[in-house]
């Protein structure tokens, strides 16, 4: 039987901090889209406008010491565990004072003080790797954790079915969290994906669950319980997460598509279901807090976001000879 979390509702500070982390990878978003399309950036990016509950509502169970692994779509996930938006930005802009000095790009942040062991551009990679991180934590015996975030598409790779046989055998404190965004790159997810993903968790003996992933308390709650599961040695769980990307795939795409994959109409339904502006609702509504509030940290965080935006600017750029150290070591002409 499943055990209920002891904290149901989160409290007022919590929730803001979550509103305010949701609202900080929102506008990094943002800032970041309007750089890519006034040709700042030197590489592609993939956005996480409208993902952004899902991330926060799980890493706000988890400390430094609890692991994520992350997607190519892992700038929600880099900066909702606590990673630094200035090192982010800076990163993904190719600079030397970017969190991997400028050498990884949008598609691998990481920072393992912060438990963030990476993002990574090949699709369903991060399964295995968190499986390790899982292990990892089992013989330390400290109660950490190991959370992957990966999509549906994902859910496809031969590797993900390996992580959820090895993870049930091992009795693993892992937390899988499929980011269901109904797309894989370009296509719709009912022309590649058969039958529903979480049974295939489920034909492991895997609790799993499917929330509402626009919802933030929904999140947190389906979070709560399965991190609680997994600190006290009660194995994997799986969460998958309804929601959708509000951006295309990749920011480039409208320079190589001939045409459009998705409806109009379909992305403005999604709009009314922001996971932000539901989660300002929540809060005006019950009192959490008012307005002026909201209004402040919404100011707090634009000017976090410019001052990150003008830090990656104005660093300088990677040290080319780093490649001789990362890529190809004893090598060096």
């Amino acid at each position: 039987m499943t055990t209920v979390t002891r904290e149901i509702i989160p409290d007022r500070q919590r929730l803001l901090a979550m509103y305010e982390r949701m609202l900080l990878i929102r506008r990094v978003e943002e800032q970041l889209s309007a750089d890519f399309h006034a040709g700042k950036l030197p590489g592609a990016v993939h956005l996480y406008v409208g993902q952004e509950a899902i991330a926060v509502g799980v890493c706000e169970h988890l400390s430094a010491a609890d692991r994520i692994s992350s997607t190519h779509r892992g700038h929600g996930h880099f900066l909702a565990k606590g990673g630094d938006p200035k090192s982010m930005m800076a990163e993904i802009y190719g600079k030397d004072s970017g969190i991997c000095r400028g050498m990884g790009g949008s598609m691998h942040v990481a920072d393992f003080s912060k438990g963030i062991i990476g993002a990574n551009g090949i699709v369903g990679a991060g399964l295995a790797i968190t499986a390790g991180a899982a292990w990892a934590a089992k013989l330390d015996e400290e109660g950490r954790v190991a959370v992957c975030f990966f999509g549906d598409g994902a859910a496809n790779q031969g590797v993900f079915m390996e992580t959820l046989n090895i993870s049930t055998l091992w009795n693993l404190p892992i937390i899988f969290v499929c980011e269901h965004n109904t797309y894989s790159e370009f296509s719709p997810s009912a022309t590649v994906t058969a039958g529903e993903i979480v049974d295939r968790a489920r034909a492991f003996g895997i609790p799993a669950a499917v929330v509402d992933g626009n919802d933030v308390l929904a999140m947190w709650k389906a979070a709560a319980e399965a991190v609680e599961r997994a600190r006290r040695g009660g194995g994997p769980s799986f969460i998958e997460a309804k929601t959708y990307r509000i951006h295309g795939h990749l920011e480039a795409e409208i320079h190589f598509l001939a045409g459009s994959y998705r409806d109009e109409a379909e992305i403005q339904a999604w709009r009314q279901r922001d996971p932000i502006d539901r989660a300002r609702k929540y809060i005006l509504s019950s009192k959490t807090a008012d307005q002026a509030e909201l209004d402040g940290i919404e100011s707090r965080i634009r000017q976090r976001v410019e001052e990150a935006a003008r830090f990656a600017e104005a660093s300088a750029p990677a040290d080319q000879r780093l490649v001789f150290d990362l890529m190809f070591v004893g090598q060096n002409p």
